[in-house]
């Protein structure tokens, strides 16, 4: 057993401390706090350990606003009040952005910030069968383990489905295939909730009978899936709403399936989209680039300003549904939208060109960030003047910030945190360059 006294937090929300030039990482503590500590695991230039002791505690650490957290591994900071969570946020991305980009923002933004509880409007619980336990088990995984939580209630899921989690468990304990049910895929939508139930095993008649009635019971839809994302179809009932979400600030409604990518927090999407839209400042008349577009969540509100926006994705799926929504939207005659790998060089450069000269550019990359992108944007003639660029992963913007950034083609005008994911060690962010070069 040792005791020290927490520096800082890391990337997944663990206390970090230094002891003979070794880093330690302890689970559950957190910065200003005095703790002992018992290591797990000894590696050379670091340790894993686990909080023996609360010597001293922080001011910032709270009471944890749901009764399975520490066992449930799906949150990691509900200890934390939740302004000194944004705050920790923000300085692992002003650290990533200096550590590995070796580069600073002229200015800090303000977090984006929303709902701290009931925000997540997507989820994949797992489905067990666990006869020790009682039964079905419905919920996410246990802090570092592949076992299902027991669980009964999720404070950061709708109120809706966290109270639906004890009749679910009564539900596909029922069923012929309670084994053969891994996971399910939930979907939220303003007008619907959708439930993908992935079936190794085809549901027998009385199957779909309970489905059908719990259906009814609780006003969701089922949808089943047998392979891949893309078998995926609508169960039961038929007649559901569309499922879709709306930016009433832009007048656009965006269509989805429910296992498509769309942002989790739908609140804070809506505050993304504003924000980002007021720094990026389309015009129009302007012609812009949206890349990893998805569904158009950027590009059909680039386009209701008046700008022509191309829009470049690598689902070709997606893409289509984007094509869809801007018609939806009566915006098809300012957006033109192509997919391809933009992880390609090849790929990247022959999107530019059929792009042509864009005034600017929003970038939203998945957690890989868009290293062969930034590069193509940097080596053309006609570079965009501006890019936004909405990052999950504050080491991969930090990474393609120093491609833009060199040889002072790019500045740093602006960076800041987006809390997605409040109660989790996800940092979601964005940043602006503007091109002085």
């Amino acid at each position: 057993m040792t005791i020290a006294t927490i520096e800082s937090l890391d990337r997944e929300g663990r206390g970090v401390t230094h002891v003979e030039g070794k880093a330690i990482f302890v689970d559950g503590a957190l910065p200003g706090e005095v703790v002992e500590y018992s290591p797990y695991k000894k590696k050379g230039s670091y340790e894993l350990a686990q909080l023996v002791r609360i010597i001293k505690p922080s001011a910032s650490r709270v009471e944890p606003g749901c009764r399975f957290f520490g066992v449930c591994g799906g949150c990691s900071l509900q200890h934390f009040d939740l302004r000194a969570q944004v705050a920790a946020k923000q300085r692992i991305l002003e650290d990533a952005l200096w550590h590995i980009g070796r580069i600073r923002p002229e200015r800090m933004l303000s977090p984006v910030c929303g709902p701290a509880w009931g925000y997540r409007h997507r989820a994949r619980p797992s489905v067990r069968l666990v006869p020790k336990k009682g039964g079905v088990l419905v919920g996410f995984h246990e802090r570092k383990s592949s076992y299902v939580a027991d669980m009964t209630s999720c404070e950061v899921l709708p109120p809706a489905l966290s109270a639906a989690l004890p009749r679910l468990r009564e539900v596909f304990g029922s069923l012929s295939i309670r084994d053969r049910l891994p996971q399910i895929e939930v979907a939220v939508g303003d007008r619907v909730t959708v439930m993908v139930l992935r079936v190794l095993a085809p549901p027998s008649v009385e199957d779909e009978a309970v489905l059908k009635a719990y259906a009814k019971e609780s006003g969701f839809q089922f949808w089943l899936q047998p392979g891949n994302p893309e078998t995926a179809y609508p169960f039961w009932p038929l007649d559901a709403p569309a499922l879709d979400y709306a930016l009433p600030e832009f007048d656009v409604r965006v269509a989805f399936m429910p296992t498509d990518f769309t942002q989790v927090n739908h609140a804070v999407n809506r505050v993304l989209v504003r924000r980002a839209l007021r720094l990026l400042d389309p015009l129009a008349g302007e012609r812009i680039g949206d890349f990893f577009c998805g569904l158009g969540n950027f590009t059909l509100p680039i386009a209701r300003s008046g700008a022509a926006v191309f829009g470049a994705e690598g689902s070709a799926g997606l893409v289509e549904r984007a094509r869809r929504n801007a018609v939806l939207n009566g915006l098809d005659g300012l957006c033109r939208f192509e997919s391809g790998n933009l992880f390609d060089p090849e790929v990247c450069a022959r999107l530019l060109n059929v792009a042509g000269k864009l005034d600017k550019v929003l970038i939203d990359p998945p957690r890989e960030g868009a290293t062969e992108l930034v590069k193509a944007l940097w080596a053309a003639a006609d570079a965009p003047r501006r890019i936004v660029y909405v990052s999950c992963d504050p080491a991969t913007l930090a990474r393609d910030a120093g491609i833009l950034c060199q040889d002072g083609r790019y500045v740093l005008a602006t960076a800041g945190v987006v809390n997605m994911f409040p109660h989790t060690s996800h940092v979601e962010s964005m940043a602006v360059f503007e091109r002085r070069a």
